[in-house]
């Protein structure tokens, strides 16, 4: 079943707020763990950059001297959360399941512990994260998020949950906070299923809206005159209204910043790789899906990894030579 919730204006969840240990605090973790602070969570967490910590900090964040005991703080009680916000598959599991230079996370929590991973990992890693958990006799919920860190910053993300159901009407109330769209997508894995699924469609738009521009440019069009056209015509598309390509049209874009990243072209590359493997497991015809992944890889390979994922259209534009 699908559901959506819309957060309410306070921010306020319903009964006293259950602390949270909050794993991976960077570019987009560390501005969901503070939104959660300032909606009066008590967040323990931890990462392994000191700059993250120390942003962490003071925003409110309780900082820990480990992932483990971030979670045995916030699960010493019956109704402690544990986020994580990782870069890949192998950190999640590595950090859950632990080594030999430190504690796993499941093995620090408290019986029955609820653990949601925010991460953008594939799909069967997310399911296998949630049978070592159910293993270890706790639960989870898969939760990637869309909305990158303009997103993550003002509490606006869409988050795609996968899991139980029970679970997921556990923990909305802080899905509210972080997030202005909140879809429950079904069974464990469902969340990165929808997370995958929708930045194939993402990272395909926003090559296709690059391209227009460029044949634009080349045909004598203004990109203002496009942009004004295709905004309010059957070629809208969020890589066009939110994230438009080329400078002017939308201020708040990252093209109007030389393509710092909102979302960078190397974690677009990463999504698509996803996708990818995705479509090759499952047997999908998927010719543009595989054209994208092959277009950004080659782009994020380059200089183009540390540029937002916009900034494709440079490349585009380049390799299509001076205009007439």
């Amino acid at each position: 079943m699908t559901e959506t919730s819309h957060r309410n204006d306070t921010r306020a969840s319903t009964g006293p707020h259950p602390p949270i240990a909050f794993i991976g605090l960077g570019n987009m973790g560390g501005p969901m763990a503070a939104n959660l602070v300032a909606a009066g969570y008590t967040v323990h967490g931890f990462d392994l950059v000191p700059e993250a910590l120390e942003a962490a900090r003071a925003a409110g964040v309780e900082i820990a001297a480990s992932g483990a005991d971030a979670v045995r703080a916030a699960t010493s009680g019956d109704r402690g959360l544990v986020i994580t916000m990782l870069p890949a598959g192998k950190h999640v599991l590595g950090a859950y399941q632990g080594n030999d230079s430190s504690e796993g996370l499941l093995a620090a929590a408290a019986p029955n512990t609820l653990f949601m991973d925010c991460s953008t990992i594939a799909v069967e890693d997310a399911r296998t994260l949630h049978e070592i958990a159910t293993a270890a006799g706790h639960r989870t919920l898969d939760a990637p998020v869309s909305g990158g860190t303009v997103g993550a910053e003002a509490g606006t993300l869409t988050m795609m949950v996968g899991g139980a159901e029970v679970d997921f009407e556990e923990v909305r109330p802080v899905l509210d906070v972080v997030g202005r769209n909140v879809v429950h997508c079904g069974q464990p894995g469902n969340g990165l299923a929808a997370k995958v699924c929708n930045n194939l469609i993402l990272g395909a738009s926003m090559i296709a809206v690059s391209e227009a521009f460029v044949l634009g440019e080349k045909l004598g069009l203004s990109n203002e005159a496009l942009y004004d056209v295709a905004s309010s015509a059957t070629g809208q598309c969020w890589a066009l209204t939110t994230n438009c390509p080329v400078p002017g049209p939308v201020p708040t874009s990252p093209a109007n910043r030389d393509y710092q990243p909102g979302f960078a072209a190397a974690l677009m590359a990463k999504d698509l790789g996803l996708a990818k493997h995705a479509i090759e497991t499952t047997g999908t015809l998927s010719q543009i899906g595989l054209l994208a992944e092959e277009i950004y890889a080659a782009f994020a390979s380059g200089q183009g990894g540390t540029k937002d994922f916009s900034g494709i259209i440079e490349q585009i534009r380049e390799r299509s030579g001076p205009s007439a």
